[in-house]
């Protein structure tokens, strides 16, 4: 707390995505469009699976997770970004800022290990599908749940108490549309090798690891699809695991993107687009994959709009 208050700095002013007055309102009617669509999708995922009886597996069980951790840390950074949007003055406390990244810390990074969680779910299901009822009972999925919401939660502590810690004397221009590690290091006056340092732990335990163990998975269980002889199973099996496999490619790519790269003394334009992607586009398309790419998804959502069989 003694750190904390040398800081200088009780407010920061964001870039924001534009500076071109003609080009705001459009972007603003267009994310506005996009957070409504993730917001819309996301909770009516979670409303199929909740009541729908043949929905009530450890897979959708995870979903019903990812669909409510993408509705929040959409949340978390779309309606600000929206508001700067149409706001001459892009401003946030020291203490909003803090709390926005935290939120957004620990929600990103139980997505991560959410999708890791799925995979091994599919894992059991196609490699060892007569134990599989016993290996992924209800307890066990709450528990991992758990567990990747907890080590979501503390590591974004660790990360939220580094970088706040330290000392922001001078400028207060933050060169993004939300607070975030790599914009908030640059401004930081005290020596942030530590907090870089952290960041490029987690970033390495929680995503590349995680994205490390979803491929070594995904190699097992290519294996045992192509065993299968039947291409009615080989189909099947591979379609339970096309829309995970799609979500994992863009979440990581766009991710990795961002923070595994040399440290820079600006934001590049190429570094915002990733970030609007991952923070605004992702949580509205994973629903949308899964309920495009599923076929028991989809039949749920034709019986409840009545659609037909």
């Amino acid at each position: 707390m003694n750190r904390l208050n040398k800081s200088h700095v009780v407010i920061f002013v964001f870039s924001g995505l534009t500076d071109n007055e003609q080009l705001a309102p459009f972007l603003f009617a267009f994310f506005l469009n996009v957070y409504l669509v993730c917001v819309v999708f996301n909770f009516g995922m979670m409303l199929i699976i909740i009541t729908t009886s043949n929905l009530h597996t450890p897979m959708y069980y995870f979903l019903s997770y990812l669909s409510l951790v993408d509705l929040f840390y959409s949340s978390v950074i779309t309606p600000k970004m929206l508001a700067d949007l149409i706001s001459k003055t892009k401003l946030i406390s020291f203490q909003g800022c803090a709390v926005q990244f935290f939120l957004f810390d620990v929600l990103v990074v139980t997505e991560a290990l959410l999708l890791l969680s799925m995979s091994y779910d599919r894992y059991v299901a196609i490699c060892h599908p007569l134990i599989y009822v016993s290996v992924m009972t209800n307890k066990k999925c709450l528990s991992l749940i758990f567990l990747c919401f907890s080590i979501g939660f503390l590591q974004s502590v660790i990360q939220t108490s580094c970088v706040f810690s330290l000392e922001f004397c001078g400028p207060n221009f933050i060169d993004h549309f939300y607070c975030d590690v790599p914009p908030l290091l640059i401004l930081a006056c005290s020596n942030t090798l530590l907090c870089d340092s952290i960041t490029f732990f987690f970033v390495s335990a929680c995503g590349v690891c995680s994205l490390m163990i979803i491929l070594v998975s995904y190699t097992l269980i290519s294996y045992s699809i192509l065993k299968i002889k039947s291409s009615e199973g080989r189909q099947k099996a591979f379609g339970t695991c096309s829309s995970h496999l799609t979500c994992v490619s863009i979440f990581f790519g766009t991710v990795f993107c961002t923070y595994l790269r040399p440290p820079a003394t600006a934001l590049e334009k190429q570094d915002k687009s990733a970030s609007v992607f991952y923070t605004v586009i992702i949580p509205m398309l994973n629903p949308l994959i899964y309920s495009l790419r599923n076929q028991e998804v989809k039949r749920s959502i034709k019986k409840a709009f009545h659609m037909g069989p």
